[in-house]
């Protein structure tokens, strides 16, 4: 009889389960499930909107939190609530984790109370009680490495850390926002990085996206602890310290900073709503209220983009001069160059590479489309193209002409990027040097706009006379006469506060620093409207992140691919406002909720199935809409949702 070695079996049945689960984390999302992708289950139980969801980490339970104040646990596979806790919340939940390393036991809760709680679910008891924000909890974060550890960011512009380990069970301060941005500033979202749970991602009011080292902030509270002494000092659980040299980064999409005047006037607030990292951890994908959903390159950082002529190009005026905007926002950030410089001097042209015959069919299905001016159709094809041929000039000045005639949101600003791609492929593009100089125009860049186009007539002096050139060359001079008579009226006025109050709205010299130093997106994503909600989510889906879902204001959630940024699907999960959109751990699973008191369960549907009747078969004509709507009157908005922002 042979002899038995448990041991080995046992590792031997330990390798098996953990390669079976990497192989259908790894395949659970493809292109086929996404086409069939569609509802399963709705959730019955909440009596509110239902503001946030959360898998736990084997992704057989699914806890909700709603504007009942209450938290419920499913099984979502039988549909079944398990349990609802009263959670002592006095207000809206936003906020619902489960505690890694506790048997899916201990639950964490943040509310509009501006409570904090803690709650065991074996007992159905609330263990701990937080108040130490002053304004509402948006957000709870944990990680899988700080057990007894997480973190919270409300709307009084901070982030704290709790340690449930400590004999006080008190949070003490990690980041104070208004020590940096006044004390208007609101702290909206947080995420821990998956893979070094050392990095925190913050969204706050504005564009910019903080992302901070907790070690460094750690150690260096430390140091200042252990290098002070004399009666009377204060800790840093007390006393919030400045953040470390280094141990903070920011994010933003390069065109919104100069476009915060504008917004400003119109009422249209700028305001990361989400931050997801990547599943390896290199991404980070954010929701900006009342923009788009961007996608930043953690590893392969870049500066915002703008041209720099073969002279010193210099940046607008409203940025050397430092001035701000109402709300303390600086009204935009100093130019950045990416490291290459346009040749000097006359160039001469050559010849474009070819395409491969297939790439070939898929640019002439784009150039048919432009014609047709279907704009964001040649935009995907363009795009689809660019993806398998990514060193073709041709491609990304012909995606910057289509992106220039949809003029969406940011289309501008991806314009430029793209003509900037092309020139440093191709310096003889003659198409796209002009792009760029209309680009510039269109983005307020007036200066650099009238240089960039001096140089295209230096560089293409038999373009020099052409009526496109002339009528260019007097749309940027009329702008520029404008802009200087404009300046001369308001001189030695100040700028119109749309509210008033006695706190300190300023922002701090080390805060400027940091916007300057600001790194731009790699991807943006259209066609959802995030207007109405601060909590709109955005995250990756699929176990390499290979898709990108949001919810929007329209009662769908949008679906693109991560690479292309093509949008491949819209369906319909809520009568008003979906949202919450979080992607099970290991399967093509999707549970989403928004204005209705019901949370939703998506998944492939069997091709037997009937007709689904929630797909969106007009994507287009849905994106469109959607522009329209951010672009339309905040009033108008709110009569069209009659929703009031939780």
């Amino acid at each position: 009889m042979a002899k038995i070695n448990v041991t080995r079996d046992l590792i031997h049945r330990q390798i098996k389960e953990r390669g079976t689960l990497g192989f259908e984390r790894h395949f659970h999302v493809t292109d086929p499930f996404i086409k069939r992708l569609g509802l399963e289950a709705e959730l019955q139980g909440h009596s509110g909107c239902v503001n946030c969801l959360e898998w736990n980490e084997k992704g057989d339970l699914l806890a909700s939190g709603s504007d009942d104040q209450h938290a419920i646990v499913w099984d979502p596979f039988h549909h079944k609530k398990l349990l609802t806790m009263h959670t002592g919340h006095t207000a809206n939940i936003f906020s619902v984790k489960f505690l890694p390393h506790s048997g899916d036991r201990i639950l964490i809760t943040g509310a509009a109370d501006s409570k904090v709680h803690v709650h065991d679910l074996t007992v159905k008891e609330t263990i701990h009680m937080f108040g130490d924000h002053t304004n509402r909890v948006k957000r709870i974060a944990t990680a899988l490495t700080w057990p007894n550890t997480f973190w919270s960011a409300a709307e009084d512009g901070v982030v704290r850390q709790y340690d449930l380990r400590e004999s006080s069970k008190r949070s003490e301060v990690l980041v104070d926002l208004t020590e940096y941005c006044g004390q208007l500033v609101e702290a909206k979202c947080l995420a821990i990085n998956p893979q070094d749970n050392n990095y925190l991602a913050v969204g706050a009011s504005g564009p910019f996206v903080r992302l901070y080292d907790i070690r460094m902030i750690h150690n260096q509270r430390k140091a200042v602890i252990q290098n002070t002494s004399g009666v009377g000092v204060q800790t840093f659980c007390e006393r919030q310290k400045p953040i470390p040299d280094g141990a903070v980064q920011y994010y933003v999409a390069g065109h919104l900073p100069v476009k915060l005047p504008d917004y400003n006037n119109r009422l249209r607030v700028l305001v990361a709503t989400y931050v997801a990292f990547s599943p390896d951890g290199t991404e980070l994908l954010v929701n900006m209220g009342g923009e788009q959903v961007y996608l930043f390159d953690l590893t392969s950082k870049q500066r915002p983009y703008t041209f720099l002529l073969p002279k010193k190009c210099h940046s607008s005026n409203e940025v050397q001069n430092g001035k701000t905007s109402t709300n303390g926002m600086a009204n935009g950030i100093h130019l950045h160059s990416n490291g290459f410089r346009l040749s000097e001097g006359k160039v001469h042209n050559s010849p474009p590479s070819e395409l491969p015959p297939f790439l070939e069919k898929i640019k002439q299905q784009a150039n048919d489309a432009f014609v047709r001016q279907q704009w964001s159709h040649a935009i995907q094809m363009y795009s689809r193209a660019v993806k398998q041929a990514p060193f073709s000039a041709m491609l990304y000045g012909n995606r910057a002409a289509a992106y220039m005639k949809r003029k969406w949101d940011g289309d501008h600003y991806d314009a430029l990027r793209d003509c900037l791609k092309a020139i440093s492929l191709n310096p003889s593009h003659l198409k796209a040097h002009f792009r760029l100089a209309r680009c510039l125009f269109e983005l307020k860049y007036l200066s650099e706009a009238l240089e960039c186009l001096d140089d295209f007539k230096g560089k293409f002096p038999e373009q020099a006379h052409s009526s496109a050139c002339d009528a260019l060359d007097r749309d940027i001079k009329a702008a520029l006469f404008s802009k200087n008579d404009t300046s001369e009226d308001k001189k030695g006025g100040g700028p119109i506060r749309l509210r008033s109050s006695g706190r300190k709205d300023s922002i701090s010299e080390d805060e400027v620093v940091l916007r300057e130093r600001s790194f731009d997106y790699k991807h943006r994503y259209c066609g959802h409207c995030n207007t109405t909600t601060d909590i709109k989510e955005a995250n990756f889906f699929g176990s390499n992140g290979q898709y990108i879902v949001s919810g929007s204001d329209d009662g769908s959630f949008f679906i693109w691919e991560k690479e292309t940024t093509n949008l491949v699907r819209v369906l319909q999960g809520d009568e008003s406002i979906v949202n919450c959109l979080q992607p099970h751990p290991s399967y093509c699973f999707l549970a989403t909720s928004g204005i209705d008191p019901v949370v939703r369960l998506w998944n492939p549907r069997p091709e037997s199935e009937d007709i689904n009747g929630r797909v969106v078969e007009d994507m287009e004509g849905a994106s469109q809409a959607n522009q329209r709507r951010m672009n339309a009157d905040p009033l108008e908005r709110e009569c069209s949702f009659q929703m009031q922002i939780p």
